[in-house]
């Protein structure tokens, strides 16, 4: 499984990205709205963090399908997006129908807001390249976040799709943890779990006793 910052805040991007095998960013209109700034100054300063080589997943605001595939060429010309942008569109009906016209288009798309498994088959034979199903939100109305991705996931398999799973809506680590071990391509997480999952207690002592007990031991002249 790889991971995915979900977060517009560019310090915290400059963090993760600084520490960990990030392999890109998602947004939607409330993450670039905790920013209060306007996605026309924000999208630049994410692209210069995740290069031409990472994933970048920017969602569509648009609800009309047509509106959606110009909002999507629009960015991809403006910002001089290559085969790293991934058009984010919501599992709406217009959505449905936006997807394989983006496809068309040579735009790859990430199919967002997913709560069932039959939202992410729709999506796959859409021709979305990404379904992301919210863990923690469905969890929250007792309908078993990491189980929907887990019939995601073995639908994928179960009829060759070429779409892969990119698990999101986080609150907690056991979360990250239970959809990595129903064989999710990819999880997408917040700056927070992500410095949680990435850490133990016991890592930080085992830490300290390596250097209590090495001190004046490794004595060999460390060269530049």
């Amino acid at each position: 499984m790889i991971y995915l910052a979900d977060t517009a805040n560019i310090e915290e991007l400059k963090d993760l990205f600084y520490y960990f095998p990030i392999a890109g960013v998602t947004t939607n209109p409330t993450i670039i709205g905790a920013e209060k700034k306007p996605l026309s100054l924000i999208l630049p300063q994410i692209i210069d963090i995740v290069g031409d080589k990472r994933m970048l997943h920017v969602q569509m605001i648009s609800n009309i399908a047509e509106d959606m595939v110009r909002e999507a060429k629009t960015y991809k010309a403006r910002f001089g997006l290559g085969d790293n942008f991934f058009a984010k569109i919501p599992v709406s009906k217009e959505g449905y129908r936006a997807m394989p016209m983006l496809k068309d288009a040579g735009i790859n798309v990430t199919a967002t807001a997913i709560f069932t498994q039959q939202q992410a088959l729709l999506a796959a034979r859409a021709g979305a390249d990404w379904v992301a199903p919210y863990v923690n939100r469905l969890d929250n109305i007792s309908s078993h976040g990491i189980e929907v991705v887990k019939h995601i996931v073995d639908n994928i398999r179960e009829f060759k799709l070429h779409t892969k799973v990119l698990a999101a809506s986080f609150k907690t680590v056991d979360q990250v943890h239970r959809v990595s071990m129903v064989g999710s391509h990819a999880a997408t997480i917040g700056h927070e779990i992500i410095e949680r999952l990435s850490s133990h207690p016991m890592t930080d002592m085992s830490l300290e006793w390596f250097e209590r007990d090495g001190k004046d031991l490794y004595d060999i002249e460390i060269n530049d």
